[in-house]
């Protein structure tokens, strides 16, 4: 979802609060409860709630092109948005995509404070391809992120979008496009 339909949430919490240790993101990180935990302490040192990120989030619009690229994909086929992201947070931007299926995580919370964050299950973004495909679909990936590379990989197609340099040349087995546009032809060509 994030880099690829919608803006980095946390790039513009950090951009918001003026902290920039906040600014990374999986693009950076590959170890995700390495990275949320490092995220979690930065927002309990500096007091920052619950609400305060909501905030934020509801200023967010998605990236240009991705509703109408979304839109186009439902059309064709049936779409599942696979992301590390929370409940908590993804609903503003959800909306404004007009509701897609979205499979995520959930933060625990308490008093408007993020205590923790609770995994749909380890690897839930390979694991929710390989349930789809346990079920005859044939599944059709994209992603832009260390976290996105083993579902990707367990897909029968794969493409990374808007993909930093350090992520394509690590995985060069998955074919890198710039724009919604290149990747709704790309994937035409698969169907």
């Amino acid at each position: 979802m994030e880099g690829v339909l919608t803006p980095e949430i946390w790039i513009a919490v950090a951009e918001k609060t003026g902290l920039p240790e906040l600014r990374r993101t999986t693009r950076d990180e590959p170890d995700y409860d390495k990275l949320m935990h490092y995220r979690l302490g930065i927002l309990e040192q500096h007091n920052i709630k619950l609400s305060d990120i909501q905030n934020v989030i509801g200023t967010l619009q998605p990236l240009p092109g991705g509703r109408e690229f979304l839109d186009a994909l439902r059309a064709l086929v049936q779409v599942i948005i696979l992301s590390d992201t929370f409940e908590q947070f993804a609903q503003p931007l959800m909306r404004q995509l007009n509701w897609p299926t979205l499979f995520c995580h959930r933060l625990l919370v308490e008093n408007d404070r993020i205590t923790g964050y609770q995994l749909r299950q380890p690897n839930q973004k390979q694991q929710s391809v390989l349930a789809l495909k346990s079920l005859n679909y044939r599944v059709i990936a994209a992603g832009d992120s260390y976290n996105d590379t083993a579902m990707l990989g367990a897909a029968d197609v794969a493409f990374l979008i808007h993909a930093p340099e350090n992520v394509k040349r690590q995985f060069p087995q998955f074919p890198p496009v710039t724009s919604h546009a290149e990747l709704l032809q790309r994937i035409k060509l698969e169907l």
